[in-house]
């Protein structure tokens, strides 16, 4: 369990060897023994700098939900340049009758 009191806001959370080898299983990661000392120092440069913040006043400032007023211009979907299946398959490395073949990659277990 990663150490922090979420009802206590005075508490500072600090990651430890433990925490990083939790995350660490949780995201798959695999990384040498001193690469350890290296992941637990950056993240606590993390958590020191969100703890920072927290020494903002923020009071009155609105939530920032997006970065400019601008909103996204789309442009309309048109259909160029059509090709055949045929013209598709007749630069592929590898394909069957109507198919790109492709390796596979998902391993079944």
């Amino acid at each position: 369990m990663i150490p922090c009191c979420p009802h206590n806001t005075e508490a500072k959370m600090k990651i430890n060897h433990e925490t990083v080898e939790r995350i660490a299983e949780l995201a798959r990661l695999d990384y040498s023994g001193e690469a350890a000392d290296e992941i637990m120092n950056d993240m606590n440069k993390m958590l020191d700098f969100v703890d920072k913040l927290k020494e903002l006043d923020t009071e009155g400032v609105e939530p920032l939900i997006f970065m400019t007023e601008e909103t996204n211009v789309l442009r309309t979907d048109e259909v160029e340049a059509e090709i055949t299946q045929a013209e598709a398959l007749s630069n592929a490395p590898k394909k069957d009758m109507y198919y790109f073949r492709v390796p596979k990659v998902i391993k079944q277990q």
